[in-house]
C-alpha cells in the first residue's frame, strides 16, 4: 500500500502528478471513427463528427472542489463572510459499545477548531526517500520522462521543515482557528500538506446524513459539520488496534486538515484557477464512491464496485481482520473495532445486520426515492484501497506476501466494452513500465488502474501490451498531435 500512502500524506504531489503534464499519473484514451473513415495507424488524424477531437480529463486527488473553488462563504479575501456560520463543525460522543452512528445526536459546536496536522508530509527534501528531491538530477532520473523539463525543479520544494504527525504551525493562526474553515495562508500552494481522510465509513459520517435534517434547500438531509470530529477521533482508521494512550486531537495525524482551503481570489492555485477559466470544470461531481481513492477509481473502470473472490471469480468469504467494523471499541469515542489501509476495507452490504451496513441502508430508504442497495448476498464489497489483484506483467499478486490484495476480479470494465466495439482505446499510467519490471521500486500509482484487478483484460498478453501504457506515450502522442 505504499502508493496509497504517498498520496495521502503528500497533497502537493498528487496535485503536481495529476496535473503538471497535462494527465500524468492516469488517463484513458479512445477514439472512434465516423462510418467510411479507416484508421491510419496510431496517429489518426481523421475527421471527427463534432468539432471536439480530444478530450483530456484531469482528476486532481485528496483536495475536493471546494477546497480550491469554494469561497461562497468566506469573503475575496479569505475572511469569513455572511455565511461561514454554515460550515460550523461539532463534536460528538458515541462511546462503545454504542453501534456506528452516521447521524450522532449527541453533538457540541467547536470552540476553536482542533489544529490542522502535517500528517505524513515531508520534513526536507530527499534523494533517498523522494519526494521532495534534494537534487535536479536525481529528480529527472526519476521524472523526466513524465515531466516537461521547466517543471522538474518544482519537484524540489515544498517540505514542511516540521516533524510528521504534529501541530502544522505552517497555517497562521493554526492553534486558534474559528470554527468553520480556516485559509491555508500564509500562501501553501507549493507545499506538502497533511491529507484528509478518505475512507468510506468515515466519509459518510462526516457528512451527517439523517432525514430528519432534510429541507427544500437540503434534500439530503446531510450537514457536513463531522468533518473535524471524524478525523480527530479515529482518521484513518485502526487496522483492529486498541486506541493509543494518551490519546487527543492530534494523535491520528489528521487534526482539521479537511476544513483548510485554498484562495483562488487571491491567486492560490494558479494552474488550477487557469484550467478552470480555460477549460470546463465538472463542478456538480465530486465522487461516485464515499472514500478514497481505490473504490472510487475502481468505480470510473467498471461502473461497479469489486468484491472479494476464490481468486476464480467467485465469491467469497475474506479473512475476518480485513472485514470492516466501525463500531467504537468499548470505553473509546468513535475508534472504530476494524478498520484500516492494514485492516478492515470489505463489507457485505447486502447483510442489514453486518457492522455500519444497516445505518447506511436505512439512510438510503428513507430518502424520497429510495436507491436501491443494489449489493448481491454473500458479496464483500472492496470500500477503501486495497492492491490490485495483480502485477503489470499479469502474474498474480501474492497476498502472502501483501495480504492486503484483493484477489482477481471478474468484473466487466468500460475495458471490455471498448474491445468488444472494436473502439482504440489505452489506458496511460506514470510508470508503468518500470511496474512490470520491478512493482517494488515503481512510482507507479497501481490502485488508481481499474484494469489492474480484472482477470480478462490482465491475463491476455496482447490486450495489456496493446492497451495499458505509460505516460511518455501519451505526452509523445499529444506532442505529435499538436505539431
Amino acid at each position: 500500500m505504499a502508493a496509497f500512502r504517498f498520496s495521502h500524506s503528500c497533497n502537493k504531489e498528487c496535485v503536481r502528478i495529476y496535473t503538471a503534464a497535462v494527465a500524468v499519473a492516469a488517463a484513458l484514451a479512445f477514439s472512434s471513427w465516423p462510418a467510411g473513415v479507416t484508421a491510419a495507424g496510431d496517429d489518426h488524424r481523421g475527421e471527427t463528427q463534432t468539432p471536439i477531437r480530444h478530450v483530456i480529463v484531469i482528476v486532481g486527488e485528496n483536495r475536493t472542489f471546494d477546497h480550491v473553488f469554494g469561497t461562497c462563504i468566506v469573503n475575496a479575501d479569505g475572511s469569513p463572510g455572511p455565511n461561514f456560520k454554515k460550515a460550523q463543525q461539532y463534536e460528538a460522543q458515541l462511546t462503545g459499545p454504542a453501534r456506528f452512528s452516521m447521524a450522532p445526536s449527541n453533538k457540541t459546536p467547536y470552540g476553536t477548531l482542533p489544529a490542522p496536522n502535517t500528517g505524513g508530509s515531508p520534513t526536507a527534501a530527499s534523494d533517498a526517500s523522494p519526494p521532495p528531491f534534494a537534487s535536479h538530477d536525481a529528480a529527472v532520473q526519476v521524472e523526466g520522462g513524465a515531466l516537461e523539463a521547466a517543471d522538474i525543479d518544482q519537484l524540489l520544494s515544498g517540505a514542511s521543515g516540521l516533524p510528521k504527525d504534529v501541530k502544522d504551525s505552517r497555517v497562521a493562526n493554526y492553534n486558534a482557528l474559528l470554527n468553520g474553515l480556516f485559509l491555508l495562508q500564509p500562501p501553501l500552494y507549493d507545499a506538502y500538506m497533511g491529507g484528509p481522510v478518505h475512507r468510506f465509513y468515515q466519509a459518510w459520517q462526516q457528512s451527517d446524513c439523517d432525514v430528519g435534517h432534510a429541507s427544500r434547500e437540503n434534500p439530503s438531509g446531510c450537514l457536513g459539520d463531522l468533518f473535524a470530529w471524524v478525523e480527530t477521533t479515529i482518521g484513518a482508521g485502526s487496522n483492529g488496534k486498541p486506541q493509543h494512550t494518551p490519546f487527543n486531537d492530534q494523535t491520528t495525524g489528521e487534526g482539521s486538515n479537511a476544513l483548510g482551503f485554498y484562495n483562488v481570489n487571491n491567486g492560490d492555485m494558479p494552474y488550477f484557477a487557469q484550467l478552470a477559466r480555460q477549460y470546463s470544470m465538472s463542478d456538480n461531481y465530486h465522487q461516485p464512491v464515499m472514500g478514497g481513492t481505490g473504490a472510487n477509481s475502481i468505480m470510473i473502470g467498471a461502473a461497479d464496485a469489486y468484491f472479494y473472490t476464490d481468486g476464480n471469480g467467485h465469491a467469497a468469504t475474506p479473512p475476518s481482520d480485513q472485514i470492516e467494523n466501525p463500531n467504537p471499541l468499548p470505553g473509546t469515542n468513535n475508534w472504530y473495532t476494524q478498520d484500516g489501509y492494514s485492516g478492515g476495507s470489505y463489507s457485505d452490504c447486502s447483510d442489514p445486520s453486518q457492522p455500519g451496513v444497516g445505518p447506511i441502508r436505512r439512510y438510503l430508504q428513507s430518502l424520497s426515492y429510495h436507491p436501491k442497495p443494489n449489493c448481491a448476498p454473500k458479496h464483500y464489497y472492496l470500500q477503501n484501497n486495497y492492491n490490485p489483484g495483480y502485477n503489470g506483467d499479469g502474474t498474480v499478486l501474492d497476498r502472502a506476501q501483501s495480504p492486503y490484495t484483493i484477489p482477481p476480479s471478474p468484473v466487466r470494465t468500460i475495458g471490455d466494452t471498448l474491445l468488444e466495439r472494436n473502439i482504440r482505446w489505452k489506458y496511460y499510467g506514470e510508470g508503468w513500465r518500470s511496474f512490470i519490471k520491478d512493482p517494488s521500486t515503481s512510482v507507479y500509482y497501481n490502485i488508481c488502474n481499474p484494469l489492474l484487478y480484472e482477470t480478462s483484460i490482465m491475463t491476455n498478453q496482447q490486450v495489456r501490451d496493446t492497451h495499458l501504457a505509460d505516460l511518455p506515450d501519451l505526452l509523445g502522442r499529444c506532442r505529435r498531435y499538436l505539431s
